[in-house]
């Protein structure tokens, strides 16, 4: 493109100046200023009315145009649309500062767009984030030598299209958002397309932030990450809790219709709007929070939702242009109420109760316990991490009574102390637990049980909890006997040699800690069942290793199958047992054989020791020999399997093994199939040959 003449560039000075002269009646511009520092002063000012030119379609806010970044667009031409190409005079990049890029006319600003900013952009679900100059990320000041601190250096970045953090180099930003679709979070942080737009303004100004998980919509609070600074606290890592504790309430909706359910921490209420959304009239839900501003913000995203509050009239109103309803009925009802978690359990019976307070949960058990109705449920999530995962120590003493110390199998461990004081608080109130599951990961601990009632069940559920003798030497671990009379040498339950070889006292005793199985097979393929019937692809991995691992076996094929499932008892659910005799010799007059009493399904599980899993697990790198090459863990694996013992993986470790052989079986075994370091691998191929050859 050929250059403009100096005589032709004056002139478009002039005629930029006349134009804004004209159209602003209300600015004067002196004929002292100088035309192009007027065309730069109303350059600088373009990022901060680019938000201003991309809402003049919708007076009103929205939250696309108050949360989204400008580097952030779909199209080449939205950048482009951030200052006018179009109009005459100098023009100033709006994501670059003045002192890096000088205003220029509007062929070299397409060009700047184009070849910096548009070319290495980063393409998340259609957004393309391009790369910023502006002061949004700053290098930290490095003190000079003699002693001033200089300024920090401003740094190209991109903003993420998610968690709008900040983020220097464009492979960094790729593996941050794969990061992000690993955890699920592949919702952006804001939504250019939400059903229903939020009109008004949060208190601090700015607008309500539109979270859209599992098909339901929420509105946050612009600080909803910091539990210190909002009341309506929301976690996006928890999505994986939400999930499971649904598919939970949707296998109990199949054995009872309707029944009550309580989300007692509603805070933003997208749990319970997500019972009420997807199981419709099978669920009562109820929502309570102590706080005001979260019950005002649950109603809200009732209304967001298209459901209806009970005993509100205003709230069944549904917004126009809504979907998912008929005729503005709307698709479901929830009751939100504004009471403390105690208080409510206290006053009403429920089928569900999950209980997900900030930090642990064992003030409520005992209000929990109190109305829980018999063979409901009781799920109880805990994020107090430091005092479970062996960090506070205090703490632990202090909530559950516990003694623990940091172990290989430190998550397993949290998951049975917790199960501990939900046994002990279902034996107060004379009920007994069965766990269907406890799954511990980084964020949170998540155990369901399913509550039994009577003395018998409680007493049954009391001799589960005993303490662990735990060996600080080789790790090797095992609850204690059951019995009053004290035993002269505990060492002796041990099965390693670990007090004869060496000086002192070499174990430490745990707990007291949960010592039955974690998992329900057949309530987890019914989980299963529940997961892929309503899309939630996340969990379903997850589901799949729990279902292994709790029958202790490595075959997936087992997982899916009709005869699997015939062949699951529960204990306590007579629904389950029922369910096996319809397709045999059934009862159909409807009453209750002798032989199918919920106590004596207990006895008989209880005789029955190898439907339960093996207790704990052991990582396969903390024991490995030094200077050998150990074997791949699935193959590893296949050679517990022919040595005679029962494995499976484990979720609470990537390289952990559960199985019922002996510390010392599980290292012969290791020993036995792993290669030396030095030894050429293609001089042998069968690790036995190499075994005998050292020999």
């Amino acid at each position: 493109m050929a250059e403009l003449k100096e005589g032709d560039t004056e002139q478009l000075h002039q005629e930029d100046v006349d134009i804004k002269g004209g159209g602003d009646s209300d600015t004067l511009v002196p004929e002292e200023r100088q035309p192009a520092e007027d065309d730069v002063s109303s350059a600088s000012s373009t990022v901060g009315k680019t938000e201003a030119l991309a809402g003049d379609n919708d007076a009103k806010p929205s939250t696309t145009t108050s949360d989204r970044h400008i580097s952030i667009q779909t199209k080449l031409e939205g950048l482009e649309a951030l200052t006018d190409l179009n109009g005459a005079g100098r023009k100033a990049c709006p994501l670059c500062p003045e002192e890096k890029f000088k205003a220029c006319y509007s062929h070299k600003l397409r060009r700047h767009l184009q070849n910096l900013h548009w070319k290495v952009y980063v393409e998340f679900e259609g957004q393309k984030m391009c790369i910023c100059h502006l002061p949004c990320r700053q290098l930290r000041p490095s003190p000079s030598p003699n002693g001033d601190q200089a300024p920090g250096r401003l740094v190209a970045h991109y903003h993420c299209v998610v968690c709008s953090v900040t983020i220097a180099r464009k492979t960094d930003m790729i593996s941050h958002l794969k990061r992000h679709v690993n955890k699920g979070e592949t919702e952006a942080s804001y939504s250019g397309s939400s059903d229903v737009p939020f009109e008004e303004p949060a208190p601090s100004g700015q607008a309500y932030e539109i979270m859209k998980e599992l098909g339901t919509n929420v509105q946050l609070m612009p600080n909803h990450t910091t539990p210190q600074k909002t009341d309506t606290y929301f976690n996006r890592k928890m999505k994986t809790n939400r999930q499971l504790v649904f598919c939970s309430l949707a296998v109990l909706a199949e054995e009872r219709n309707p029944l009550e359910s309580l989300d007692a921490f509603g805070a933003t209420g997208i749990m319970g709007l997500q019972w009420a959304k997807h199981l419709r009239n099978a669920v009562k839900v109820t929502i309570t929070d102590i706080n005001e501003v979260c019950v005002k913000m649950i109603r809200e995203n009732c209304n967001l939702n298209h459901i209806r509050v009970e005993g509100s009239r205003g709230s069944s109103r549904v917004p126009d242009g809504g979907a998912g309803d008929v005729d503005g009925v709307p698709i479901a009802t929830v009751e939100v109420a504004k009471m403390d978690a105690n208080v409510i359990m206290h006053l009403r019976s429920f089928d569900y109760i999950h209980l997900d307070p900030f930090g642990t949960a064992v003030n409520y058990l005992d209000s929990a316990f109190r109305n829980i109705r018999n063979l409901g449920i009781i799920s109880v999530t805990s994020t107090d991490t430091g005092s479970l995962y062996s960090k506070s120590l205090n703490v632990t003493m202090r909530h559950y009574g516990s003694n623990i110390v940091r172990t290989e199998y430190y998550k397993e461990l949290a998951a049975r102390m917790v199960l501990s004081a939900v046994a002990r608080a279902a034996a107060r109130c004379n009920k007994g637990i069965e766990v269907l599951l406890a799954v511990a990961v980084e964020h949170f601990v998540l155990v369901v049980v399913r509550v039994l009632r009577g003395p018998t069940q409680a007493d049954e559920s009391a001799k589960r909890i005993r303490q662990l003798i735990h060996c600080q030497w080789c790790e090797e671990r095992v609850f204690l006997k059951q019995g009053s009379m004290v035993e002269e040498n505990l060492y002796r339950q041990l099965p390693c040699t670990c007090h004869g070889s060496m000086p002192g006292k070499t174990a430490v005793e745990l707990g007291p800690l949960w010592s039955g199985p974690l998992f329900n097979t057949g309530f987890l393929r019914r989980m299963l069942f529940a997961a892929v019937q309503h899309s939630m692809e996340d969990i379903q991995p997850l589901v799949k290793t729990l279902i292994c691992e709790s029958e202790c076996t490595t075959l997936k094929s087992s997982v899916h199958g009709h005869t699997a499932l015939t062949n699951q008892v529960e204990c306590g659910v007579v629904i389950k047992v029922q369910k096996v005799e319809e397709s045999g010799t059934a009862d159909h007059s409807g009453k209750r054989k002798t032989g199918d009493e919920p106590g004596n399904v207990v006895k008989k599980l209880k005789s029955d020791g190898s439907l339960e899993h093996p207790a704990f697990y052991y990582g396969i790198h903390r024991h490995s020999i030094r200077g050998m090459n150990m074997p791949k863990l699935n193959r590893f694996l296949q050679y517990l399997t022919e040595a005679g013992f029962r494995v499976s993986r484990t979720h609470f470790d990537p390289t952990g093994v559960r199985t019922d052989a002996t510390l010392d079986q599980f290292k012969s075994v290791l020993t036995k199939y792993s290669v030396p370091t030095y030894t050429n691998a293609t001089a042998t191929q069968n690790p036995e040959e190499t075994v005998r050859a050292m020999e």
